[in-house]
C-alpha cells in the first residue's frame, strides 16, 4: 500500500534526486494573504488569476501562472465563525475556476466546474466558516484542463483555525509551516514540461516545496508544525526524515486528530494534507524525505527540503492529550450505503463525467457509508463538501495515519475502501458538487461524479438532469 504513483510503463530505472541537491535556496513562505474587514466584519480577499515567469532553476526563467504572482498563490487564514468573501479576478486570458478543496460551504460557491470564471471576469463567492479547524487549498476545477492549470502553478493553501487548532504551534512561518510538495517536469531551457501522456499525465523528477527548488530551511523553535500539502498532479510521497527521526501526528484532510499520534513514515497521494510536530535540538539537520514505496512498480525517491535548527531554540509547550473535541464521524444504524466503481478506463461506475447528468442525490446534513472498489490503475477518492472517516480497506482498518477527519483517500488497484462521509448543511437541488479522483489527468479524462445535496425527504422529486438551456452550464466540454 505504500506506493509512490507514477512510473509503471514510463521507465526502467527509478526517478531520484538524491544526491543531487545542495539545498542552496530558502524555503519561500507564501505570504499571509491580508482581508479587508468589512463594517459587517466580513473579511474580504483579493486573488489575481495571472501568468508570468518564475526563477526555480538557475538563470532560468520559467512561464507560469499564479494568484497575485507568477507561481502558486498566497495563504488564506481564517476562523470558524468567520463570514469571508472574495474577488477573484480571472487575468489569464482564458477560463479557469478556483475550487475550495476540503470546504464546506454552498455549492454555488464552491469552485467546481459549473463556476466557471471567463478570462477577464471576476468571481465573488462568500460564506461563513462552520467546520473544524484544517489545512485545507484552493486550486482550479475546470472540466478537461484542471491538471494544466495546476500544473502551471495554480494552487494556495487555505488555514482554518478554531480553539484546538490553538494548542498546536500556530506562528506562521515561524513555528507554523506550510510546505506545498510538487514534482515537476522541466524542458532543457526551463520550462514546464505539460507532457499528458502515460496512465498518469505528468510526472516530475525535480521537486519543488512552495514553489522552492532545492530548498532548505532554518527552524527556530524547539517544536515546528508542518503542514503538508500533496500539491502534484499525480506523484505521492512517502514522507519520513533521513534521520529517522519520529513524529506527531496531528492532523488529516479535514481536521486534528484526537490524540497525536507518534510515526515515522506515512503516505499521502494527491490533494491529500496532513499536519506533523517535530522536535528539534538545536544545531540539528535532518531532510525531509520521500522514501520509495517497494510496492511492485517503478517508485521514485527524493529529497525534498534540508532543515536546520538554530544553535538556540525557543522552548515550545509539549503537546499531550486531546488535540480535538470535535466527535469522530460516525455511521448511523440505517446508513445509507452507496458503491462506486473505478476502472482504468478512468470512468465511476461505467460512465464518464457528464456536466448535465446527477449521479447521487443526497439529503443534506447526512452521514452515508460510501464503498469505493477499484478494479484498475491507481486511484484516490475525494468528495466536495465533506469531511469522512476510512472505516476499512480490503476489511481491515486503515494505517493509523489515514484514521482521522479526511476528505481525499488513496484506493490502491484492486482495494475496497470503505467511508462514512459527513456532508455539508446546505441544500441546493441545483447547484451539483463533485466526487472524483484527484489523480488529475484522471479527473480531466472523466474520472468523477455529481450529486446534489438537498432537503431530506425531497431526493426523488430532485431531477437527474441540469437544464441545458441554463448559460451556467453552457460551456459543457473544455477539452
Amino acid at each position: 500500500m505504500l506506493l509512490v504513483f507514477g512510473l509503471a510503463g514510463c521507465s526502467k530505472e527509478p526517478v531520484t534526486n538524491v544526491g543531487k541537491l545542495n539545498f542552496d535556496n530558502l524555503l519561500k513562505i507564501p505570504q499571509l494573504l491580508e482581508p479587508e474587514i468589512d463594517a459587517d466584519g466580513t473579511k474580504h480577499f483579493s486573488l489575481t488569476m495571472q501568468s508570468g515567469t518564475t526563477e526555480f532553476l538557475s538563470d532560468k526563467m520559467t512561464d507560469t501562472w499564479g494568484f497575485n504572482g507568477s507561481y502558486l498563490g498566497p495563504t488564506i487564514r481564517a476562523s470558524r465563525g468567520d463570514k469571508v468573501a472574495f474577488d477573484i479576478e480571472n487575468n489569464l486570458g482564458e477560463t479557469s475556476t478556483v475550487h475550495w478543496h476540503g470546504m464546506k460551504l454552498p455549492a454555488v460557491m464552491d469552485g467546481g466546474p459549473h463556476q466557471m470564471i471567463e478570462a477577464g471576469e471576476t468571481w465573488t463567492p462568500y460564506w461563513t466558516i462552520d467546520q473544524p479547524s484544517a489545512t485545507t487549498w484552493y486550486h482550479p476545477h475546470l472540466h478537461g484542463k484542471t491538471a494544466q492549470h495546476v500544473y502551471r502553478g495554480l494552487a494556495g493553501m487555505f488555514i482554518i483555525d478554531d480553539e484546538d487548532s490553538k494548542k498546536l504551534p500556530s506562528n506562521y512561518g515561524v513555528d507554523d509551516i506550510p510546505l506545498i510538495v510538487q514534482d515537476k517536469l522541466f524542458t532543457s531551457d526551463g520550462q514546464l514540461s505539460e507532457s499528458d501522456e502515460g496512465t498518469f499525465g505528468t510526472l516530475g523528477d525535480e521537486i519543488l516545496v512552495n514553489g522552492t527548488y532545492d530548498p532548505y530551511l532554518e527552524v527556530t523553535s524547539s517544536q515546528v508544525r508542518f503542514r503538508l500539502l500533496n500539491g502534484s498532479n499525480a506523484r505521492a510521497y512517502h514522507f519520513g526524515f533521513s534521520d529517522g527521526r519520529s513524529f506527531q501526528l496531528v492532523a488529516n484532510d479535514a481536521g486534528l486528530l484526537e490524540e497525536p499520534v507518534k510515526m515515522e513514515r506515512f503516505l499521502l497521494s494527491p490533494g491529500e494534507r496532513a499536519e506533523i510536530v517535530v522536535g528539534f535540538e538545536p544545531g540539528d539537520e535532518t531532510i525531509l524525505h520521500s522514501y520509495d514505496g517497494n510496492a511492485g512498480i517503478e517508485n521514485g525517491e527524493f529529497d525534498l527540503l534540508k532543515i536546520v535548527a538554530a544553535s538556540t531554540l525557543t522552548e515550545s509547550t509539549p503537546i499531550t492529550g486531546q488535540l480535538s473535541s470535535v466527535q469522530p464521524i460516525e455511521a448511523p444504524k440505517d446508513a445509507k450505503v452507496r458503491q462506486f466503481k473505478m476502472t482504468m478506463q478512468n470512468q465511476i461506475n461505467d460512465k464518464s463525467m457528464d456536466m448535465y447528468r446527477i449521479d447521487e442525490v443526497v439529503p443534506a446534513g447526512t452521514r452515508e457509508i460510501w464503498e469505493i472498489h477499484n478494479f484498475g490503475s491507481e486511484h484516490n477518492f475525494h468528495v466536495h463538501n465533506a469531511a469522512f472517516r476510512v472505516l476499512d480497506i480490503n476489511d481491515k482498518l486503515p494505517p493509523e495515519y489515514e484514521r482521522g477527519r479526511k476528505d481525499t483517500v488513496y484506493i490502491p488497484n484492486g482495494a475496497k475502501v470503505r467511508i462514512v462521509v459527513e456532508f455539508g448543511d446546505y441544500a441546493d437541488p441545483k447547484h451539483p458538487l463533485m466526487y472524483h479522483c484527484h489523480l488529475l489527468k484522471h479527473e480531466d479524462d472523466g474520472m468523477m461524479g455529481q450529486f446534489l445535496l438537498v432537503e431530506p425527504g425531497t431526493e426523488s422529486e430532485v431531477p437527474r438532469e441540469l437544464p441545458h438551456n441554463d448559460t451556467e452550464y453552457e460551456h459543457k466540454d473544455h477539452h
